[in-house]
């Protein structure tokens, strides 16, 4: 008595890639737009803890800080945060005070080219 081998015709294989690709198809294009979205708001969510540090820096002291760095040491922050769209932590766009007796750091910009999901340049975030 012979056993039959059972197995998956190629029509089969093909039915189930189809299916497969058409889920894939669909769910890729949400994946990559949420991780975009996700960026602008780690990016925007960075640039607040930043800007509350500095301002947090100028109460106390005075004055503005003269890196980013000194707000590390001073311990307002635990490090610096990384630009999530550069991914990097030097990309920072340093602006100075308005006021020219007072030097140092005043804000903070993305470093990032480009655009964020609502149309704005990551600069003026």
């Amino acid at each position: 008595m012979k056993h039959k081998l059972r197995g998956f015709t190629l029509i089969e294989m093909l039915v189930v890639m189809a299916i497969v690709a058409l889920l894939v198809s669909i769910a890729l294009p949400r994946y990559f737009g949420s991780l975009e979205k996700s960026k602008d708001v780690a990016l925007q969510e960075n640039l607040r803890v930043i800007r509350v540090s500095l301002d947090k820096f100028y109460a106390d002291k005075g004055k503005f800080p003269e890196t980013l760095d000194e707000l590390v040491e001073d311990k307002y922050l635990r490090a610096v945060p990384q630009d999530p769209v550069t991914e990097s932590s030097t990309t920072w766009i340093l602006l100075p005070s308005q006021d020219s007796e007072k030097p140092g750091v005043a804000d903070v910009k993305s470093g990032a080219p480009g655009l964020a999901r609502d149309g704005r340049s990551y600069e003026s975030l």
